[in-house]
């Protein structure tokens, strides 16, 4: 397996596979962490597309090659980031009417807010876990997963310790869940 080093000099040069291999590499990081802000996939795949242009602008000013994968991962966070913040100020009714006046195409009203409300709680449980373990659960919870070589990278833990330590911080969040009186028991079963 060719070092992180040697492919970005190579892409840099100009080798598409080399290229290919650092998409390869670290393509599922940079999802799982668009994926994490909970982006639609349109604008999850724009900062995807971004952070990958961005390291294209900056592959030979890349200081430490082995930090790629934290690299990356700054990368889409600045871009999810840059997006919400685009969305914010652009949220405005089409072609200037009254946002009274549009037609209401969103699901009911208590089933929207039954889901916030499990969502809220689901969070408010995740913020009790250590930041360790909401780092690390915010990375795997995508799809696909990354692999473990790219989660040791961009958390900086042995690869080895990956396994034992997100089952210590699922046990710790169903544990929560057990015990938070908003979710309920239908919650926790659906989940099991």
């Amino acid at each position: 397996m060719d070092s992180t080093a040697g492919l970005l000099a190579a892409a840099a040069a100009g080798d598409q596979r080399a290229w290919n291999a650092l998409v390869e590499r670290y393509n599922g990081l940079v999802w799982s962490i668009a994926r994490g802000y909970r982006l639609s996939g349109d604008d999850a795949a724009d900062v995807v597309q971004a952070a990958w242009v961005k390291l294209v602008e900056h592959i030979d000013r890349i200081e430490d090659p082995e930090r790629l994968a934290s690299w990356l991962a700054t990368t889409v966070r600045r871009e999810c980031l840059q997006l919400i913040r685009r969305t914010v100020r652009q949220r405005r009714a089409p072609d200037g009417e009254p946002l009274e006046q549009l037609p209401d195409t969103g699901p009911e009203l208590d089933e929207s807010l039954l889901v916030e409300e499990r969502d809220a709680a689901l969070w408010r449980m995740l913020a009790a876990l250590s930041e360790r373990c909401q780092r690390l659960l915010r990375v795997l919870m995508a799809s696909p997963p990354p692999a473990y070589a790219e989660v040791a990278d961009a958390l900086d833990m042995p690869v080895g310790s990956i396994g034992p330590t997100r089952q210590r911080c699922l046990e710790r969040l169903r544990e929560l869940v057990r015990d938070d009186e908003l979710l309920g028991a239908d919650w926790t079963e659906d989940r099991s």
